[in-house]
């Protein structure tokens, strides 16, 4: 991993396997299918990364021979939160690293003539405060589906929040960044800039489509 010195909330995952799976993610020519998998084994990779801030309280099992000493993430169960429909692409993934993991879902879109997010659903477990939150999204553009969905999990009562994305725009981090400044965000990707139309430079395209074959 490695911290950026002009983003104080933003971590880049530099893992060579991270690196590699993203060119290929970010080929035009990469077919739906493999498109998916990718998103998938980058999320899992990702999540490695960022599950490493997570608190341990001390246990004692019974080995087949003596009594052993070791570690179990404390509190309750990793809550993670797809924002629809894109996020979505990034659970199976986690959930292999973490198959105890919960799964919430908010549903946001951006209006494409003002950019700005519009919530139609939200749903989370109600112990929110006890958990921590990974909030799933493939891009990081304009930032306003990403503060939106914070704002959501921290009305639930929210606290420890991590946004977990492929590719990020800086404008979208800086904006992520002034709204919740105790969120941190972990990205394999920060990219120039965005176009006029909202889309990250030099991006992926639109990571919902290809996802899911709506091109």
């Amino acid at each position: 991993m490695a911290t950026t010195p002009a983003f104080a909330n933003l971590t880049l995952v530099r893992h060579p396997l991270v690196q590699h799976k993203m060119t290929l993610l970010r080929d035009r020519r990469t077919p739906t299918k493999i498109f998916k998998e990718l998103v998938d084994e980058i999320a899992m990779l990702m999540a490695y990364e960022a599950t490493s801030e997570l608190s341990l309280d001390r246990v004692t099992v019974e080995t087949p021979l003596e009594q052993a000493t070791g570690f179990q993430v404390s509190g309750k169960k990793l809550t993670l939160v797809p924002i629809l429909r894109a996020g979505l692409g990034m659970v199976e993934g986690i959930l292999r690293l973490v198959p105890s993991a919960r799964v919430g879902h908010i549903g946001l879109y951006r209006d494409h003539d003002t950019l700005e997010p519009v919530d139609y659903y939200f749903k989370v477990p109600s112990d929110a405060a006890e958990r921590d939150f990974f909030l799933l999204d493939p891009m990081l553009a304009t930032g306003g589906s990403a503060v939106s969905a914070v704002s959501s999990l921290k009305r639930a009562g929210g606290v420890r929040i991590r946004f977990l994305c492929l590719v990020a725009a800086p404008e979208g981090v800086r904006r992520l960044g002034k709204a919740h400044p105790d969120v941190p965000v972990y990205a394999a990707a920060l990219d120039r800039e965005l176009n006029a139309q909202g889309y990250i430079l030099p991006g992926l395209g639109d990571a919902g489509d290809r996802l899911f074959g709506t091109r």
